[in-house]
């Protein structure tokens, strides 16, 4: 593995992508805008799956799986939707070596042929809710792409949930925007601001998006996960309609929901420096390498042996590990790539190391080094990984409050985007002008915030009193 990489002040750019590269997460695929995800990447994902999946699953979430292609009308019955997805739309035309007489389009989002499907499946109100999730690919035909960030194809989760009543599905649409909060904060280490897009901002066709926006390392925004009330605008456009309890028909309401693969972006650029990755434990495919370090036989024995324990108790602690006892390649060699690929502790173990029945650990977020014994060690490890996924997290909430500006003018705003992070203000402007601040500064609303630091104040740019706080920011 070649030891250096750009620097992130010398070109944030490139840092990320030879990152991606050479933490050996993805790789570019013969598909233009395409990637392929490599094992460590895709271990990376099963982990960030895993745990929110069962987050899923204990808010009364059931998995399911629609197919890929949709026919072409399915789009075009629901107006808003077709139109801001028309540009990404990827069209089947021809199959089987002869032209379709119905084309197909490969999905960019499933809303469409999940409601046709509901259609079939809602009679009552005793068929309500539908909380069904699916793990799928989309295909999305982006101009301009990058590695994990943005990808004509990508790997995603998208829930679809049909209900009996506005109430139910907005609250519906919250639990899940909640949910997404504690999937970044408590296992990925990333501090998000949560709230609801604006008009010009929100999800074709939702009545309502909500989002988490994280600020990566240059200081930019990026949208980590939304979720939408759609209102009755899928029933309608697919005639889904109920027997209430008054034995009345009613159109159902209804809620969709997704992160993707760019989460692992997000980790990236949250988290990582000039040496690579740095990865939270609990998501973390390697939470510790061992590197066992010796000369000759003897030493590789008893080092070796050493090691072998020490595999023993963390298999039975149930941490995942990697003993990498490579001799193709020096404990020098080993340190680097290991740094790059971000695992959380890295324990050496060498001759003299054995002979005082010790390690000695290296955390990867502080490169703080310990000398313990190899009792301590064991008994400590889970602890260490746990304060290592706190520290993390503390860390970029300190960032995120250093690189927060409470702005009160349009020139404070102006400020804020030229050295980076997020303005935060009240607004009480429309889309028009919430058009020409994105055309004159290039930052855009992220979203109204659900938590205040106060109730109400002056709109940066009208001066009219407001009760909407929202943050600003160039975003990816």
């Amino acid at each position: 593995m070649s030891k250096g990489i750009t620097s992130q002040s010398q070109d944030y750019s490139k840092w990320y992508t030879e990152v991606v590269q050479k933490a050996e997460l993805a790789d570019y695929s013969p598909v233009k805008g395409c990637m392929v995800i490599r094992p460590y990447g895709y271990a990376l994902w099963e982990n960030i799956k895993l745990n929110l999946d069962n987050m899923f699953k204990d808010t009364g979430h059931e998995n399911a799986y629609f197919p890929m292609l949709i026919p072409e009308e399915f789009l075009k019955k629901e107006a808003e939707h077709v139109e801001g997805f028309a540009p990404e739309v990827a069209v089947v035309t021809h199959a089987g070596g002869k032209k379709l007489e119905n084309f197909y389009v490969l999905r960019p989002t499933s809303e469409t042929i999940i409601w046709y499907m509901y259609k079939k499946w809602i009679n009552s109100h005793r068929d309500l809710p539908i909380l069904i999730n699916q793990w799928a690919n989309v295909i999305r035909w982006e101009m301009r792409t990058r590695l994990f960030l943005r990808t004509t194809e990508f790997l995603w989760q998208e829930g679809h949930t049909a209900h009996a009543t506005a109430e139910e599905a907005l609250i519906e649409a919250k639990t899940m925007i909640n949910i997404y909060k504690i999937l970044a904060e408590d296992y990925l280490a990333m501090p998000v601001y949560i709230g609801k897009k604006t008009e010009n901002e929100k999800f074709p066709g939702a009545v309502d998006t909500y989002s988490i926006e994280a600020l990566m390392g240059d200081k930019k925004a990026l949208q980590s996960g939304t979720s939408h009330y759609l209102g009755q605008n899928f029933a309608k456009a697919f005639d889904v309609k109920f027997q209430n309890e008054n034995n009345k028909q009613e159109f159902v309401y209804a809620t969709s929901w997704g992160v993707s693969t760019r989460l692992i972006g997000a980790i990236i650029m949250t988290h990582g420096d000039d040496k690579g990755l740095i990865l939270p434990p609990k998501i973390a495919p390697q939470q510790v390498v061992i590197i066992p370090i010796y000369r000759n036989d003897d030493d590789k024995n008893k080092v070796l042996n050493l090691s072998k324990k020490i595999e023993t108790t963390l298999k039975e602690k149930k941490i995942r590990f990697k003993l990498d006892n490579r001799e193709s390649v020096t404990p020098g060699y080993k340190f680097n790539e290991w740094e790059m690929k971000g695992v959380p502790v890295r324990v050496e173990i060498g001759p003299k190391d054995v002979d005082r029945n010790g390690v000695v650990t290296v955390r990867r977020d502080t490169g703080k080094k310990a000398f313990p014994s190899v009792e301590e060690f064991l008994e400590d490890i889970t602890n260490l990984l746990d304060t290592i996924q706190f520290d993390m997290l503390d860390k970029q909430r300190k960032f995120r409050k250093e690189n927060t500006f409470d702005i009160e003018s349009y020139d404070e705003l102006k400020e804020v985007v030229k050295k980076g992070g997020y303005a935060r203000a009240f607004w009480a402007g429309n889309s028009e002008m919430e058009d020409k601040i994105k055309d004159e500064t290039k930052a855009t609303i992220r979203c109204e915030l659900f938590e205040k630091t106060k109730e109400s104040g002056k709109c940066f740019y009208t001066g009219k009193e407001s009760k909407v706080q929202v943050i600003i920011s160039k975003a990816y």
